[in-house]
């Protein structure tokens, strides 16, 4: 049988030599990664707030403009999107832009697009523009179920926001612009699933019935910050 004899307190020594030479090493490992992720997330919160100031510089200028020509539509202060009234732009169940809509968004699209992509420091920080189609929850006449109903309208919603979106590129906003309005230019159709209330609680049916220009914005990534 082996004897196991008791450590000298050389050998004592030097494994506590080594534990502590691991307990600093990892201990300045630690500071130097909270160092970078404070620095990481600081350089992250100046950008978003210097995202969000594009967007409601952004927003205060579409609302300017589209009030001096007397274009009625409703802009979110805070992220410039747009509310479109179908009302402005089709006839009743129809995709198919009236005259009086085109006549609208020859107005309004050179505004908006000239206005969002002449600011660099807001089209950097875009992912996506959305042309997006509501519609209200009124039945359609011979469809029996909820679900027919949804897809019937969500049909209706994507059709109204393709008709804007294929309408955009005709209108005479600047045409240095259209490459990147390609690249980010996204057409979506929610039928009924996200309805303006009144102030008891009940459908709008009349401001339900939309078609929205909102813009989405880029997702700051914590792997980026550190090159991972």
């Amino acid at each position: 049988m082996a004897i196991l004899g008791k450590k000298t307190k050389r050998q004592e020594a030097g494994d506590n030599i080594f534990w502590t030479t691991m307990a600093d090493l990892l201990l300045g490992l630690a500071i130097i990664f909270m160092t970078l992720f404070v620095l990481a997330m600081t350089g992250f919160s100046q950008n978003a707030i210097q995202q969000k100031q594009e967007q409601i510089k952004a927003s205060e200028e579409l609302i300017e403009k589209l009030e001096k020509e007397n274009i009625k539509a409703e802009v979110d202060e805070m992220t410039g999107d747009i509310k479109i009234s179908d009302l402005e732009l089709f006839e009743v169940n129809s995709w198919t832009l009236s005259s009086k809509g085109r006549q609208y968004l020859d107005k309004l699209i050179p505004i908006y697009v000239d206005t969002i992509f002449s600011k660099q420091e807001l089209i950097d920080g875009i992912n996506n523009i959305i042309v997006q189609g509501h519609t209200d929850s009124q039945s359609f006449s011979g469809l029996k179920t909820k679900d027919e109903q949804f897809t019937k309208n969500m049909e209706l919603s994507l059709k109204r926001a393709n008709s804007v979106a294929e309408y955009m590129f005709k209108t005479n906003y600047n045409k240095a612009y259209s490459g990147k309005l390609r690249n980010m230019l996204i057409v979506e159709g929610k039928s009924f699933s996200e309805p303006i209330l009144k102030s008891d609680g009940t459908e709008d049916f009349d401001k339900s019935r939309r078609v929205e220009l909102k813009l989405t914005v880029k997702r700051w990534d914590i792997s980026q910050a550190f090159g991972f």
